[in-house]
């Protein structure tokens, strides 16, 4: 990768577009960020500001406590990001469908999912029933190409998908393993009964998936124009709950009643002290070996085609994987196990070529994964967060120790905000370490005069070695912890909800992260 800058912004967290304000008050349906006006507004920015990429967070739909690391579907959109305001330029809702009902919450700085997502489903049932009709007569025009070219391109995953979402919501909700046997066990006549009794619904989250598809590319199309790359992010593992492994489900650790017997999580780290319990199935890497792990080469393949870059989360788990009794209320008796490190790789070199990857590598890493990460030349991360520590101890996580194929963060998504690390915790008994961790932070970032701690702080990783530099946005907004997106190993009422304000990414802001990309050759 070439020495360039970024910023980590999810698609959630951007504000309303100015084309939908409402006496002031936004519409039910965007009180959530998406992939409209807004969203071309901040890639201009992005450009204004000098920055090469921009880095999302899974954009598949989300699952237990809106988490996009837990989703039914790990090919499909989150019809949540689906800009309900290019529906109505297309002529499937009216202005005034849209605008109503109004949310009367005066907090812009959060997501309001479930209002959101009641406004959104019946909008998209409503501009669905038109594209319906348009098509029954004849009338989509060149959006007949468009839609049935995403039928096509996309088939490998989206039939089962929308019968896994029919179906799931024909069962109210209940999870695969609980459906009648006929269609848990994907008996053919089963499906084929399933398919004709559904089919309506069936063509719906197909219209959705539709609908997401050409959001999502045009909106790449507009950002690359821009000289933005979009870096998206891919979980490793899939939710027990999915499309995914109802329909594949020989390539996961299962039992014979299809339950898994293992499940994914970490042990206790920086982040819990009884690990986190992640719940995912975990892969039989042995028969997806056998297989020549066509269903990953898939996913690479769909994701590569979705962004520029991809991010795997919890990268390290190709090299060894913890493995947690699947009846353990914690994540802490797990055990580590080997994961098929370079063959799986060697097989996707084989398959896609070169691919741009981020390997998240954080947590407790064995110099097997350090290894790993060299053999595939992959840029691993580095958290400057995680540097500065009571003790005054060196670290990986500071620049100065940065080599040049890395990408560097002050924080990530599950991190507190930079100001707010630097705040510290409010607890007395951690009061005077973190005292110790803050005080180096500042005397090794030096602040000049009316500079910001934050600021010298992105100031020092725009300096180093390291080729790529990306900044969560709270962090280029001087934003404490009320903005922090994720506290891992919690579901809570705060999680996955910050938003940005309108006008909040200023001109001037821009300036100063151009000027800097520019003093430091990004």
């Amino acid at each position: 990768m070439k020495r360039a800058c970024g910023v980590l912004m999810h698609i959630t967290s951007l504000p309303p577009s100015p084309s939908s304000p409402l006496s002031g008050k936004i519409s039910a349906a965007a009180a959530i960020g998406s992939m409209g006006q807004a969203a071309m507004d901040y890639a201009d920015w992005l450009c204004l500001a000098g920055q090469k990429y921009w880095q999302v967070l899974p954009l598949c739909p989300t699952g237990y406590g809106n988490s996009p690391y837990q989703s039914p579907g790990a090919f499909a959109g989150n019809p949540l990001l689906i800009d309900i305001y290019d529906l109505v330029k297309r002529g499937l809702l009216t202005r005034i469908e849209a605008d109503n009902p109004p949310i009367r919450e005066t907090d812009l700085s959060a997501v309001y999912f479930d209002k959101a997502e009641a406004a959104k489903t019946r909008l998209l049932a409503k501009a669905f029933d038109r594209f319906a009709e348009r098509s029954r007569i004849g009338a989509l025009g060149d959006e007949q190409a468009w839609y049935d070219g995403f039928i096509s391109r996309n088939a490998h995953w989206l039939h089962d998908y929308v019968l896994f979402a029919a179906l799931k919501e024909e069962n109210g909700g209940k999870p695969w393993h609980e459906w009648e046997n006929g269609v848990r066990h994907r008996d053919t006549a089963a499906l084929e009964a399933a398919r004709e009794r559904l089919a309506e619904r069936i063509n719906y989250f197909m219209f959705v998936q539709y609908t997401f598809d050409r959001q999502w590319y045009e909106l790449k199309k507009y950002c690359n124009g821009k000289g933005v790359k979009i870096v998206g992010d891919i979980p490793i593992y899939v939710a027990y709950d999915s499309a995914d492994v109802w329909a594949g489900r020989d390539g996961y650790l299962l039992d014979a009643h299809g339950r898994p017997t293992h499940v994914a999580g970490v042990p206790p780290d920086y982040f819990s002290t009884t690990g986190q319990l992640w719940g995912n199935p975990l892969y039989d890497w042995e028969k997806m070996g056998k297989g020549g792990y066509a269903w990953w080469l898939t996913r690479m393949r769909h994701s590569l085609s979705m962004f520029d870059v991809v991010r795997i989360d919890h990268f390290r788990a190709f090299d060894t994987y913890y493995a947690v009794p699947a009846d353990n209320k914690t994540a802490e008796h797990g055990e580590w196990r080997t994961g098929p490190r370079m063959d799986f790789w060697n097989t996707v070199f084989a398959g896609l070529g070169h691919v741009p990857i981020i390997a998240e590598d954080l947590g407790e890493i064995f110099p097997s994964v350090k290894e790993l990460l060299a053999q595939t030349g992959f840029p691993g991360m580095k958290v400057m967060q995680f540097g500065w520590n009571p003790d005054g101890n060196d670290s990986e996580h500071l620049p100065h120790n940065f080599e040049k194929n890395v990408a560097v963060y002050t924080g990530t998504h599950d991190n507190s905000t930079l100001l707010g690390w630097f705040r510290g915790s409010k607890n007395p008994a951690e009061r005077k370490a973190h005292e110790h961790a803050a005080a180096m932070m500042k005397a090794y970032v030096r602040p000049g005069a009316f500079e910001h701690v934050v600021s010298a702080s992105v100031r020092s990783l725009y300096a180093s070695a390291a080729d790529t530099v990306i900044l969560p946005m709270q962090d280029i907004l001087l934003l404490d912890d009320r903005a922090r997106m994720n506290t891992p190993g919690t579901v809570g009422p705060h999680n996955w909800r910050w938003r940005m304000k309108s006008g909040d990414n200023t001109a001037s802001q821009a300036r100063w992260l151009a000027e800097l990309s520019h003093a430091y050759f990004r």
